[in-house]
């Protein structure tokens, strides 16, 4: 449970305190807070510079039975991210020690020169991403998750954002939802299971939600799905879920690439790149995690969340490179990879999702090509979009949520390089340069003259090393942006 409180310190108990402290300027205004900082810094082992913690038992003159006081370093170096990552730390640290609650001591934000609110938000977000445990499949647990996260701050300041932690544990849920879904192991979440969980959650919140199976698929002529699932003894899904409030003047639609398991069909990968391909399906858990959070916040527009489902199989069955497929666009492509799927779902999912609903914006999320992860590394999507107020929007509400993205070219002539002499088009390109870029290319085929984002999150869909509030496993990546991003352009 998150709140904000102005509490007595000198009175009220609590398990543990956290106070952030920065190594070159007070951040703090509180008497009580500023006193217990002097006490830390008076140790040799504690300057504030970063990282740096030291723990207080039953301090003299506070109610707290710890307060730990953590060191975030230079003041030219702090950040929304910097406050984010301080509260998931504390949060883990409270799990550590199996305790039930913890405050965290909101800094003055004229001191850190941000928004007040954007800082208290930043903060709730660290801790309620870092209180959460994927141990479904442990026999034992040795962790317990906290039951009270309190940001302590003025009484003013609580009560003029009182609506705060609601909004921003609806996110954060959501985001620990989509993590779930990444984490769950394939066995567990076949295109049927994940279909049949994300409308079990849609429905709870409110959402319409509507499911393809393969016979519609099929008779609906959805070519390009049911291709990449023909190797698979799992049958493909096509989810939708839909907000719709009353007099929306405006339709946005979200697509989710849905991988449940990609081998990458006749052209196996790796033994190496097999082992986190559970995770292929990232970019349709955080569109359907993002749905449900927005069907809670209840914005005014109309937002449409299409996530095609499969799994990608070698089998006597399966699409062979060299074949043929005709899409639902009507547009023929020959299949030059199998490994190069998620595009050709996408493309069914987007040509789909355009001509049933004629959306005034469109953005798909995808783990789609190793390229990416190459240029931007693990913890930068590329943002691929010829509109430069949307690729504003979407780098700007990720320097604020830190699901950092950054705007990738799409060069009219790289087009060239998707051309086939069989077909309209080839889902591999001639080169194996700008992988990355020309399968934007090819998406942006099938999406007409929509106003139309791709966001390709192959690096950070996917956390292959613990970060201060999010484990290994699923990062949940996405669901904060478009929320964020949403949010800032409607």
């Amino acid at each position: 449970m998150l709140s904000l409180i102005s509490p007595d310190l000198k009175k009220d108990a609590v398990e543990l305190l956290t106070i952030p402290v920065c190594e070159d300027r007070e951040i703090h205004t509180h008497r009580t807070v500023v006193a217990l900082i002097r006490r830390a810094m008076k140790l040799p082992e504690f300057n504030g510079k970063k990282d740096e913690t030291v723990m207080l038992y039953d301090p003299k003159g506070v109610a707290a039975e710890r307060v730990m006081v953590q060191g975030i370093g230079k003041a030219d170096k702090m950040n929304l991210e910097t406050f984010r990552a301080a509260a998931g730390k504390a949060a883990s640290k409270a799990m550590e020690l199996n305790l039930a609650s913890i405050w965290l001591a909101m800094p003055s934000a004229v001191k850190v020169d941000q928004d007040k609110t954007d800082l208290a938000a930043a903060i709730l977000e660290g801790a309620c991403l870092s209180n959460h445990l994927f141990d479904v499949y442990k026999k034992e647990s040795a962790k317990k998750t906290l039951t009270d996260i309190g940001l302590a701050t003025t009484a003013e300041s609580a009560a003029s954002m009182a609506d705060l932690p609601e909004k921003v544990s609806v996110i954060c849920r959501g985001t620990l939802l989509a993590r779930d879904w990444v984490s769950t192991p394939s066995n567990d979440k076949t295109p049927d299971l994940l279909a049949g969980e994300m409308t079990r959650q849609a429905e709870a919140a409110g959402l319409k939600t509507a499911v393809m199976k393969d016979q519609e698929l099929a008779e609906k002529n959805f070519g390009a799905i049911m291709a990449v699932a023909r190797g698979s003894r799992n049958p493909p899904r096509l989810v939708t879920l839909i907000h719709e409030p009353k007099k929306a003047g405006r339709t946005v639609v979200l697509v989710g690439k849905g991988v449940t398991f990609d081998s990458g069909g006749i052209n196996l990968k790796t033994s190496e790149g097999l082992k986190a391909m559970k995770s292929d399906m990232a970019g349709a858990a955080a569109t359907a995690a993002a749905l449900i959070a927005m069907a809670r916040l209840k914005p005014k527009f109309r937002v449409v969340g299409v996530m095609p489902l499969v799994e990608n199989m070698p089998s006597g069955d399966a699409t062979r490179p060299g074949d043929v497929i005709r899409t639902y666009s009507g547009k023929t492509v020959e299949v030059g990879n199998t490994d190069a799927e998620g595009r050709l779902i996408l493309a069914d999912a987007l040509a789909y999702a355009v001509a049933q609903y004629k959306p005034d914006l469109v953005i798909d999320m995808a783990t789609l090509t190793g390229a990416c992860l190459m240029a931007l590394g693990e913890k930068i999507a590329g943002v691929f979009t010829g509109d430069d107020e949307l690729a504003s929007a979407i780098e700007t509400a990720g320097e604020k949520t830190h699901e950092r993205c950054w705007r990738m070219p799409l060069p009219d002539d790289y087009r060239e390089l998707l051309k086939s002499d069989l077909a309209d088009l080839n889902n591999m390109p001639k080169s194996r340069w700008g992988g990355a870029v020309s399968a934007a290319l090819f998406l942006s085929e099938f999406v007409g003259a929509a106003r139309w984002a791709h966001i390709d999150i192959a690096g950070p869909g996917y956390n292959r090393k613990k970060g201060p509030y999010c484990p290994v496993g699923g990062s949940g990546f996405g669901v904060r942006l478009l929320c964020e991003t949403l949010e800032g352009m409607f």
